[in-house]
């Protein structure tokens, strides 16, 4: 299911109109309303900024889980905890905020495991739908 963005092998990714603050709370509130949960949010710039580095471009990083997913996933082969949490980024770079989705699917297909391929792309789906929600 793509519809306006780009599907690459790891990830998916849609442009927006919206600034870098605006797009992170659009997708929390995507993300809430398909019941996943932001674990965590990484201010990449902030954090380079504290090291004295300058990056140029606007990165966020959201740590983002559904538990119900997640125990299943886990149950069904402990070594998905390599991949999780899913990550969604948003990020500005040269005048152009983006909203990207790694994709489970593909991550998944690194296991080699077939129990895995339904859960990855439905979560790979609802996944993919927040990130277009929260762009429009």
């Amino acid at each position: 299911m793509i519809h306006g963005g780009v599907l690459v092998e790891f990830a998916y990714e849609i442009p927006t109109g919206k600034g870098v603050e605006e797009a992170v709370a659009a997708v929390r509130e995507a993300l809430s309303e398909r019941k996943f949960s932001v674990l965590w949010e990484l201010n990449v710039n902030q954090t380079l900024e504290s090291k004295g580095f300058d990056l140029g471009h606007e990165v966020r990083i959201l740590e983002v889980c559904s538990a119900p997913k997640a125990k299943k996933a886990l149950e069904t082969n402990p070594a998905v905890a390599y991949f999780l949490p899913c990550k969604i980024v948003v990020k500005r770079v040269g005048g152009q905020t983006t909203i990207g989705v790694t994709r489970p699917a593909a991550l998944m297909g690194l296991m080699g495991d077939a129990r895995m391929d339904d859960l990855a792309a439905q979560v790979e789906a609802e996944l993919t739908a927040a990130a277009e929600a929260a762009a429009r």
